[in-house]
């Protein structure tokens, strides 16, 4: 189930992450290596979590790799260490988007909110590239806690793409 999709302004945000380079097959790898590290660290800094885990996608080149960050919305930055990182997400308009389903089923659900963002001739922050899209910030939001509902088709995803200012 889709939500329709809405314009909201976003501050910007402390969160920690961890880069990958990756194919799409290969999008395990940033939950499996990313997401657990990311939270080990955040508790051995006494770090807490304000919102959801996320993917962010750097740069894509469908025809051959994502950089693609895991990560996690902090209250305060931290220390570095080793491929963990602390950033801030940049602030300004967004496009959201809800999607009630399995994240696998989330690239036609991209694909029709860029053809929506297209029709309305409202622009991505991103920069096309030799070497693929880059983007400013294109988010991808696990709102569904998998130790809450391990049935992944009832999980809660937003997507929220930084528009051009």
């Amino acid at each position: 189930m889709l939500t329709l999709p809405e314009t909201v302004v976003r501050e910007p945000q402390a969160y920690a992450y961890r880069t990958f380079r990756v194919r799409m097959n290969e999008m395990q790898k940033p939950a499996s290596e990313g997401f657990p590290a990311i939270f080990a660290l955040l508790a051995e800094q006494g770090i807490e979590p304000v919102g959801a885990a996320f993917y962010n996608y750097r740069r894509i080149d469908m025809a051959d790799t994502l950089d693609v960050e895991a990560g996690v919305p902090v209250a305060r930055s931290g220390r570095d260490s080793g491929d963990i990182r602390f950033g801030t997400l940049p602030g300004g308009r967004f496009v959201t988007l809800a999607w009630h389903g399995h994240p696998d089923k989330l690239e036609p659900v991209t694909g029709m909110l860029i053809g929506w963002l297209q029709l309305t001739q409202q622009p991505l922050d991103m920069d096309e590239k030799a070497d693929g899209d880059h983007f400013a910030c294109r988010l991808e939001i696990y709102e569904t806690d998998p130790a809450e509902e391990p049935d992944m088709d009832k999980w809660v995803t937003e997507l929220a793409f930084k528009l051009r200012d």
